[in-house]
């Protein structure tokens, strides 16, 4: 940890204690998105931390951005989803395969607040991209895209969604392209998930397009190369997420750890009861290792290395592990765990999410053996 990232580290841990964790609870409960923290959030530079100080960004590295997803992730996963998925899949993958005119447009705007959301999943096409239905048509003057994807993260409060789709070219199939759709656009209708188990402050969406017209300078990469970018991508967002999910199980843990201090049972703190030690010492653990982890994860980026097998196997074990602590955080607290008086509620619900989303534990575990083996076991 040099001098900058430990300043960088109190520099987000003090926003998120000024104006994050104190409203998070409320918007939890109300499914209110966060509209009034993104100014600030945009001020700080934590929209564009990735993206290039001549683009509008804040040009922060691989370490840099860990700590600034495991802040945010300590302190509400619903902003830390927002700002992973407007860097981590689409501000990264626009660096790494935009055009200088597509970089221009769109990332500026990225570190301003004007979202960007990754339209991949679609209602029938999870796991197993081959099976997407939406279309993308050339005519004459450019691209007509038909049909719908669900789950997408900032999928109506944006302005740009990377929208996958077949691409067909005087009725042949020539695979699935990327293009940057923009939210505004006719025929774009994005229609806003409630009733979440976690993640209910963020902006899920389900989005139809119904005839959207993009030209051919809407095109992320190359025609027919849409699942480089989105593998690309992936990679990226799953790197998110298991430094976000480090992030809230060290919250658990601290929580857990002031909620045993003070709660008095048998005439002590809990704190000082031998099978509360065994929850608290087991999060310690889960925590340290998952650390340890996506440690790896940041020196293989620095060094501008290849990294899926490493980054799939902290996606895996970092959520894994923050759903496990979240967990025991509920069980310290016992009944009042229970409610949403304390924060391990939210916490708990907020970690289920992140082993199911950019690729399940399941399909993390199939990524793993294949990089192993050398066998396709999907």
């Amino acid at each position: 940890m040099t001098a900058e990232l430990d300043t960088l580290r109190r520099t987000v841990r003090d926003f998120c204690d000024r104006e994050i964790r104190p409203t998070a609870q409320e918007r939890d409960r109300a499914e209110a998105y966060p509209a009034e923290l993104l100014p600030g959030l945009a001020a700080l530079g934590i929209l564009g931390a990735v993206i290039p100080e001549e683009l509008g960004g804040a040009g922060l590295d691989a370490a840099g951005y860990r700590i600034v997803i495991e802040e945010l992730g300590a302190a509400d996963s619903s902003i830390r989803s927002l700002v992973s998925v407007n860097l981590g899949l689409v501000g990264k993958s626009i660096l790494r395969w935009g055009t200088d005119e597509q970089q221009q447009r769109w990332l500026p705007g990225l570190a301003r607040g004007e979202l960007g959301a990754f339209g991949l999943t679609e209602p029938g096409a999870g796991s197993n991209p081959s099976q997407m239905t939406t279309r993308a048509v050339k005519g004459p003057h450019g691209w007509t895209i038909d049909g719908s994807k669900i789950f997408i993260t900032n999928g109506t409060k944006g302005a740009v969604t990377m929208v996958f789709a077949r691409a067909v070219v005087d009725g042949e199939d020539r695979g699935i392209t990327c293009f940057l759709a923009p939210q505004d656009a006719a025929g774009y209708t994005g229609r806003q998930i409630h009733g979440k188990l976690g993640l209910r402050s963020g902006d899920t969406a389900e989005i139809a397009l119904d005839g959207v017209q993009v030209g051919d300078d809407a095109i992320l990469g190359t025609v027919g190369g849409g699942m480089k970018v989105a593998l690309s991508a992936l990679d990226d967002g799953r790197f998110s997420l298991a430094a976000g999910a480090v992030g809230l199980a060290r919250e658990a843990l601290e929580v857990a750890l002031r909620y045993a201090s003070e709660r008095e049972q048998w005439g002590g703190p809990i704190a000082g009861k031998q099978l509360v030690q065994e929850l608290l010492a087991a999060m310690h653990v889960d925590i340290q290792a998952a650390t340890g982890l996506v440690d790896v994860v940041v020196a293989r980026k620095l060094e501008n290395a290849r990294c899926t097998l490493e980054v799939s196997t902290a996606k895996l074990f970092a959520t894994e592990a923050s759903v496990r602590c979240a967990d025991r955080a509920v069980q310290v607290h016992g009944g009042y765990g229970y409610v949403d008086e304390y924060p391990v509620q939210r916490l708990l619900r907020d970690a289920r999410v992140t082993t199911l989303y950019e690729g399940t534990s399941q399909v993390q575990h199939l990524i793993i053996g294949r990089l192993l083996t050398g066998e396709n076991a999907f």
